[in-house]
């Protein structure tokens, strides 16, 4: 898993600083809207033909470890 997350780039210079795939122009909310939307993977992938399956993997690991943490109730 951890090699599925470095395809997750940050540059605060690129997309106004949002999470990106591998350093392209293609944030993670592109993927997961696609998614949302009702694309296969295999759509996505021809929608967006630069990306491979793994980067489809990183941007929902991603967006899991992001919405995935605790609530402390005061």
């Amino acid at each position: 898993m951890e090699k599925l997350t470095e395809r997750i780039t940050i540059n605060p210079n690129q997309c106004g600083g949002r999470p990106c795939i591998r350093g392209m122009r293609i944030r993670v909310v592109d993927v997961l809207d696609l998614f949302a939307a009702g694309l296969s993977a295999e759509q996505i992938l021809i929608e967006l033909p630069d990306l491979e399956i793994e980067d489809l993997a990183a941007s929902l690991l991603y967006a899991r470890k992001k919405i995935d943490h605790p609530v402390i109730a005061a």
